[in-house]
């Protein structure tokens, strides 16, 4: 499964952005999916995750109230949407997909992952 994480870009404090990850070529709506973030010197961390059925989500402390993570099956994409954004966001963003689901805070939970998208915070 190819994963494509797009949407990264340089944005001020306090503006907003929305990623995409998109899997061409294949539906991926059986999939748990999470989007993880890892910054300069820093190990990668769990952003949020959304069940294969987009009944349920689940956010970091960090970034609770202010990112939100959905999913289109007609688009066979995911997004996430982020607001309010701080410079201790700035990060390399990754979108991964879990076959099996379970602890999907954990990276090591997920079986396919996307190359990231670098998203950047000026203050």
């Amino acid at each position: 499964v190819q994963l494509q994480a797009s949407g990264g870009g340089l944005v001020q404090a306090g503006g907003s952005l929305r990623l995409s990850c998109a899997t061409p070529g294949r539906t991926f709506s059986t999939y748990a999916m999470g989007w993880f973030r890892q910054a300069p010197g820093k190990d990668r961390e769990f952003v949020c995750r959304i069940t294969w059925s987009g009944g349920v989500t689940d956010y970091a402390e960090s970034v609770k109230g202010r990112f939100t993570i959905s999913r289109d099956y007609a688009k066979n994409t995911m997004y996430l949407q982020m607001h309010f954004l701080k410079p201790e966001d700035t990060a390399v963003y990754y979108c991964a997909a879990s076959v099996l689901g379970g602890r999907l805070h954990m990276a090591t939970t997920y079986d396919y992952w996307g190359l990231g998208t670098l998203v950047t915070v000026s203050s």
